[in-house]
């Protein structure tokens, strides 16, 4: 496949997968928008629940490594009938003309930067957030990554509310409508989408980004603790009921539909389509018990991760939860992200299945470092990585394939 007619796919949103056989490194090093990442090693591991339908059209590229015979062989054995190879490879994309894009997640980036020009997410810089906490402010801090993420290094005094549970917990966490609620994770993207989120919900309270995260943090000269463990475990029914409906009126206005368990297995049935079903809920739910063939993608990291999750663009999703606005807002931000993306009622009544559905970790062999990972990053790394993301924007006009829309 020419690097022309996978463009036009991805215009047309056609199906379609696009795999980079490259180890993790190099191909954070560079690469097309909606293209992810597949070394042949994890293939076997890895194929089936991320691309789930066997027929679904598949490219695969290396930059001359010689990667791409053997990859096509190991697909064509595991019963995927549609595997092709970029005509050229890398080499042809970068000549005719079409943007690559650098670090790993790019275009869940790229959308969160395109979210704060066209919304103007309002944000404040970590020296005044230090100040704020410093005179012992009004304020509550809310982490939005993972929570292993939260544990290794942290804003003083923050607490760990992962992306997706933000509009859930926000009440909680500040029920006085006079706090200000502070949302920060490592970089940018999550701080963005996490502010945008309370503010499209219409939270009443005043609510900005930690601008650059415990990057700017720490390139500030600002302490990080490390090793805490705080966590917003229960919900006031009134809080969640006010959730349940803010939510589900940004998923509205976002276009996201809404299907029941029949309307759902007649779309599981289709074998013309991919479908993905993802339980957008915290892992620890998710294991103690999740529809059938759901897998766990809690809301913020599907946002974050979404080449990861979901690297089949054109493909319809389908989210659950048992509560309703963590999938309504994951779902309004795919929508805005150009997916094809539906939120299920109910789904939990009969049988569940339990135990985690994660893939198996990838070992440390070929992965990227990420500058914003861990406590050990170099100033110079830190600062490159915030200019790349400030650049993302201008960066997707000129590719021109994205067709994100922000509410």
């Amino acid at each position: 496949m020419t690097p022309q007619e996978i463009r036009h796919a991805w215009l047309a949103r056609d199906e379609i997968a696009v795999f980079d056989l490259r180890d993790e490194h190099p191909f954070a090093s560079g690469h097309p928008l909606f293209a992810a990442q597949l070394p042949p090693h994890r293939i076997a591991v890895e194929i089936k629940p991320r691309v789930p339908r066997r027929t679904t059209p598949i490219v695969v590229y290396d930059n001359g490594e010689g990667l791409v015979e053997g990859a096509i062989t190991q697909l064509t054995a595991l019963g995927y009938t549609n595997v092709s190879a970029l005509d050229g490879g890398l080499t042809a994309w970068k000549a005719a003309g079409y943007e690559l894009f650098q670090d790993v997640n790019s275009y869940s980036k790229a959308f969160g930067e395109l979210v704060e020009v066209r919304r103007h997410t309002p944000s404040l810089a970590a020296s005044d957030l230090q100040a704020l906490i410093d005179e012992k402010a009004d304020i509550a801090i809310l982490d939005a990554r993972r929570f292993d993420e939260y544990a290794t290094m942290n804003i003083p005094t923050s607490t760990s509310v992962p992306g997706g549970e933000l509009v859930l917990r926000a009440r909680t966490a500040a029920p006085d409508p006079d706090t200000v609620i502070i949302v920060n994770c490592a970089g940018r993207t999550r701080s963005i989408i996490g502010t945008q989120s309370l503010i499209n919900a219409g939270i009443p309270n005043r609510v900005l980004a930690l601008r650059n995260g415990t990057i700017g943090w720490t390139l500030a000269g600002q302490t990080l603790d490390k090793g805490q463990t705080r966590r917003i475990a229960e919900i006031a029914p009134a809080q969640r009921e006010a959730a349940r409906g803010e939510a589900r009126d940004v998923a509205y206005r976002a276009g996201v539909r809404r299907i029941d368990a029949p309307a759902l297995a007649r779309l599981a049935a289709e074998t013309d389509r991919t479908l993905y079903r993802f339980d957008v809920r915290t892992p620890e739910e998710h294991a103690a018990g999740h529809p059938t063939s759901f897998v766990g993608a809690p809301g913020g990291q599907l946002v974050q991760e979404t080449d990861h999750f979901a690297p089949v663009r054109g493909a319809r999703i389908v989210l659950a939860d048992d509560i309703g606005p963590r999938a309504d807002m994951t779902a309004s931000w795919l929508a805005q992200m150009g997916w094809d993306v539906l939120v299920l009622d109910g789904g939990f009544e009969g049988p569940l299945d339990t135990g985690p559905t994660a893939l198996p970790p990838r070992g440390p062999e070929g992965r990227y470092k990420r500058p914003y990972e861990g406590t050990d990053n170099a100033a110079a790394a830190m600062q490159a990585y915030l200019d790349w993301e400030y650049g993302l924007v201008d960066q997707l006009a000129r590719d021109g394939t994205h067709g994100f829309v922000v509410i």
